[in-house]
């Protein structure tokens, strides 16, 4: 998360949303937000939602699936990761995780799926 620059920046009863820096730390060749930080912000705020929902430090969390589609660059400023569920059983979490610009437009989109497991 240090790496990406990401920071949690607010919680509710089912969401958990962050934020990321976009600039050249974050770019790929052509400039823009490259959409492997895309993936690594939406799996860090998916995964440490399932986490946090838990509420049971008995267990960890692993992604199992990722699905993300890019549907606008961004070449500046900051986007939010914006994590919803879908279906929070005991051994599966599905999250829809929406990354948008700070003018609330659809940047990428993301499912994550996650595995819930007991801590050895």
């Amino acid at each position: 998360m240090e790496t990406l620059s990401i920071e949690f920046v607010a919680i509710d009863e089912t969401s958990l949303t962050a934020k990321m820096p976009v600039n050249s730390t974050v770019h790929q060749p052509f400039g823009i937000l490259h959409g492997g930080a895309s993936a690594a912000l939406a799996e860090t705020v998916g995964s440490v939602a399932s986490l946090l929902f838990l509420n049971d430090e008995k267990k960890i969390v692993k992604g199992i699936e990722l699905s993300i589609n890019h549907l606008k660059s961004k070449k500046e400023g900051v986007v939010y990761a914006k994590a919803l569920p879908i279906h929070k059983g005991k051994t599966t979490h599905l999250w829809e995780v929406k990354i948008t610009d700070e003018k609330d437009q659809l940047i990428s989109i993301c499912k994550l799926t996650n595995i819930i497991l007991d801590k050895k």
